[in-house]
């Protein structure tokens, strides 16, 4: 009697576990996952995509998520805080994976210069995946572009050589880029781009200088700053999850059709937005009066530009 009492107090913990498993607001439906690679390339070896998608809903949107250098982003599909972010918004998510062929100086990807080849082997990677998916708006879908190191780099080339496809994008703290001033078009696509104050000071420069650069000719783009934080993702992420939620609305129609021609992101209003300055680590109103001559961060929302304070603070965020 004592034994099936015991084994009966184990099946109902059993059973109740599953059920909370079920209830709990960060369990998410596992969706689905495709596979697909596309042929070596002038400026790439591998070339290697997964798309995830939580069900039958049309993809309003692709989160294309892209590691650092050489590395394989396929994985991150399964991350369950991005699966939740897409899933709530109807996006879908695609994990790359780019290789060089072997090469002397291994610390510059060749592969991010996406005009070269790489570029185009993600837009084919991404049709085929349209097809194998039965969801046939995602050959012309809107993305949002994520990445860590080389990732934010071919994020910069990817958005300087097809803006009309990016909702918004991250440069994360990488080194090597093969643009200096972007065009007109590139400039008006939302971007932070992150630099870690205990990183290589090649980085730093770089981004900085890409930024100011760009910033002067209108770009409406923040340069982020993590002053603890060296090589590694730290917070930069959480920031770039509030940034894409605030751009959604202001770019994307809530349920506009994705089969659309991309070039119907709608264009972002400058002095709608707010400004941070990197070196008060103060924030204003973009069209407040006397503000300094500098290249100032531009920020598409109050809760950003708090975020974006609190990060340069490093100060939890609200």
């Amino acid at each position: 009697m004592i034994v099936e009492w015991r084994l009966a107090i184990r099946c109902a913990v059993v059973i109740a576990a599953i059920l909370g498993l079920a209830t709990s607001p960060h369990a998410q439906s596992r969706g689905s996952t495709v596979d697909q690679t596309v042929v070596p390339g002038h400026n790439y070896d591998k070339a290697e995509f997964r798309l995830w998608y939580s069900g039958s809903e049309r993809v309003h949107a692709v989160v294309v998520l892209t590691p650092g250098s050489n590395g394989d982003g396929r994985p991150q599909v399964d991350d369950p805080i991005w699966q939740e972010f897409a899933a709530k918004h109807h996006f879908a998510l695609l994990g790359v994976r780019l290789t060089d062929s072997p090469h002397e100086q291994a610390f510059i990807e060749h592969y991010v210069n996406v005009s070269q080849g790489s570029g185009q082997a993600l837009l084919d990677g991404l049709a085929t995946l349209a097809n194998k998916s039965a969801h046939p708006e995602l050959a012309t879908a809107p993305l949002l572009l994520w990445g860590m190191s080389a990732g934010g780099q071919f994020n910069y080339e990817f958005v300087n050589w097809r803006p009309e496809r990016v909702v918004a994008f991250v440069v994360n703290k990488g080194g090597i880029y093969y643009t200096a001033l972007t065009s007109a078009a590139a400039r008006q696509v939302p971007g932070l781009l992150f630099v870690g104050g205990k990183d290589l000071d090649s980085r730093i420069q770089t981004i900085t200088g890409l930024f100011a650069l760009n910033r002067r000719a209108g770009a409406l783009w923040a340069l982020a700053e993590e002053p603890g934080a060296a090589h590694v993702v730290g917070r930069s992420r959480d920031l770039a999850l509030m940034f894409f939620e605030d751009i959604i609305p202001l770019r994307l129609q809530e349920g506009e059709s994705t089969g659309k021609d991309p070039a119907s992101l709608r264009p972002l209003v400058a002095n709608a937005g707010w400004l941070g300055d990197p070196k008060s680590r103060t924030i204003h109103r973009a069209n407040e009066p006397d503000l300094p001559a500098y290249p100032l961060a531009w920020l598409p929302t109050i809760r950003v530009a708090k975020a974006w304070q609190a990060l340069s603070l490093e100060k939890p965020f609200e």
